[in-house]
């Protein structure tokens, strides 16, 4: 992979982070951020090990790709994608998805773009064929991007357990949902 690739939809890009991202990232950390995504508040240090490591798997060709969520004129950093092209409990063709937003810039349908880009990145740049987005119940936003991005309930998770959201990527160029506030993202 290279990190040229920008991808974009009209409204939002997506592109590899970079270090000037540390900061940015830092402030947009919220107490939601670390619940569903982070597992732990971050540092500068902990942020910039970070990118670093995401910077290496862009060279390496994977097996994680993490795009930077940007948006907004000037472009401004809001959040981040990614795919797990390996993880345990997936098949061969199958990468799990996860993404972010930052405070101000959620319930405007930009993780819904965003999720639609990586699904047609994977379907078109790595022959991916399913994509899954794990959730958890409770985490009601997530859920609605899921549902509006095609995804389909496929494997409830018991007692402290992810739900599995599952899309066929044959389709993945296809537009997402209309957006209406309140609907997640």
């Amino acid at each position: 992979m290279d990190g040229l690739t920008r991808l974009t939809d009209g409204v939002v890009v997506l592109r590899p982070l970079d270090l000037g991202d540390i900061a940015e990232h830092l402030a947009g950390e919220d107490e939601e951020l670390v619940r569903w995504l982070n597992g732990g508040p971050g540092t500068h240090e902990t942020v910039e090990a970070h990118v670093r490591a995401c910077m290496a798997a862009w060279q390496a060709g994977g097996p994680t790709i993490t795009f930077g969520i940007c948006a907004g004129v000037p472009e401004r950093l809001v959040g981040t994608v990614d795919a797990h092209l390996e993880l345990a409990g997936l098949e061969p063709g199958q990468a799990n998805i996860a993404y972010g937003l930052y405070p101000e810039a959620r319930g405007r349908g930009l993780a819904s773009r965003a999720v639609a880009l990586m699904c047609t990145f994977l379907a078109t740049r790595h022959g991916v064929r399913e994509a899954i987005i794990r959730t958890e119940p409770a985490n009601a936003a997530s859920v609605a991007v899921a549902l509006r991005t095609g995804f389909r309930l496929a494997r409830r998770g018991g007692e402290g357990e992810l739900n599995w959201y599952v899309r066929d990527l044959a389709g993945a160029s296809a537009p997402i949902a209309p957006y209406s506030a309140g609907n997640g993202d």
